[in-house]
């Protein structure tokens, strides 16, 4: 597959001026100053930040395993498991997939050096489907709750909550189908992911102190949620409406006094015809900033939300006093990541020579 090195555009004027009201903004538009821009080591893949930046974990592109942990003291340290997904703010506590005495894969806590303990699945004798037995993809502010996959059997996977008192709980389904959780909020009480529609997509849907509900569009339902901020009063998406096949691709945000608004993203007129999609991933708390990508498989480049309108994220940095930011990249793929505050992006992309992780600082929003 040939990778596109995607540049340019942003959504229309009404587009950005719709999704700043949503987050109470007359004005839209992205911080001035310079940002500061760094390249993280070839194959080294940061999914997650906390610590504001001090501490960046993830995995390497060009193996299964082991987790990483990034510190600029220390650079990049393995850490062993299979990969590590979610870190809490204080940068203390990781946590992500490991194998089990009978190398099934496990949603797990890193405990030090390489060493991980493994969590299980939804039912104490709980089957796996192949390998796997469930999966790590989100965690709260201080690392007490975990979310993601289990399986029992591979007829259907369900979604789950974590934490000590509790253990995993199956969140459950309103239809039947299989769920995933994607993340949860900085308090722990609300997780979002998606459901399975029984004729495929995956549709949005949150959990709110364990009881589920889906997220209706414009159009009804929407695409799976990604990401989410502090109390789950933001949720972030892809899809927005399901009901139009016509472009710009759409990403959507949830809020809890105004509901969804869409978030088009135009494919830029030199790229390929493809059925790109728009993919937000991580949302600051008050959802100023938000990271993504304009995305089909791999042939993808970074967006970055300020107040709800996009930039790609190489264009941003080189109009603001980075001229050479991703300067050989092949693509800058997906933001991963974005620190509470909004002043932090992590993400990786297809660097000159491998896939390699980056890490932005951004000027405070002032607007």
């Amino acid at each position: 597959m040939r990778l596109l090195s995607l540049r340019a555009s942003h959504v229309t004027l009404a587009a950005a001026r719709a999704a700043s009201a949503l987050l109470g903004r007359a004005e839209a538009g992205p911080p001035e100053g310079t940002p500061f821009f760094m390249a993280l080591p070839p194959n080294a893949l940061p999914y997650a930040v906390g610590a504001n930046g001090f501490v960046a974990v993830g995995g390497f592109f060009s193996e299964v395993g082991p987790g990483l942990v990034w510190m600029p003291t220390s650079g990049v340290t393995a850490i062993g498991g299979i990969n590590a997904v979610t870190v809490s703010r204080d940068g203390k506590k990781i946590a992500g997939r490991a194998l089990d005495s009978r190398g099934l894969e496990n949603a797990a806590i890193w405990t030090g050096g390489t060493s991980w303990r493994t969590l299980g699945s939804i039912t104490p004798n709980a089957q796996p489907c192949d390998r796997l037995l469930s999966g790590t993809f989100g965690g709260n502010a201080d690392g007490t709750v975990l979310v993601g996959l289990a399986w029992d059997g591979c007829k259907i996977a369900r979604a789950f909550r974590w934490e000590e008192a509790t253990g995993m709980v199956n969140l459950g389904s309103l239809s039947g189908t299989s769920t995933r959780a994607n993340d949860v909020s900085g308090n722990g009480r609300v997780v979002i992911g998606w459901e399975e529609d029984r004729t495929g997509p995956r549709l949005g849907a949150k959990w709110v102190d364990g009881k589920q509900e889906m997220i209706e569009g414009p159009g009804g339902a929407v695409g799976e949620a990604f990401a989410t901020n502090w109390d789950g009063s933001l949720i972030a998406g892809t899809k927005c409406d399901w009901t139009s096949t016509l472009p710009p691709a759409t990403g959507w945000i949830w809020s809890r006094s105004r509901g969804v608004t869409c978030l088009p993203v135009e494919r830029p007129r030199w790229a390929l015809n493809l059925p790109y999609g728009v993919y937000p991933q991580a949302t600051s708390d008050d959802g100023r900033v938000i990271g993504g990508s304009l995305s089909f498989g791999l042939d993808a480049e970074s967006v970055v939300w300020f107040d709800g309108e996009p930039f790609m994220l190489r264009d941003y940095l080189r109009d603001h006093g980075v001229p050479d930011a991703f300067e050989g990249w092949v693509n800058t793929g997906f933001i991963t990541d974005v620190s509470p505050d909004g002043r932090i992006l992590v993400g990786y992309g297809a660097g000159p020579k491998s896939f390699q992780g980056y890490m932005v600082v951004l000027p405070e929003l002032t607007r």
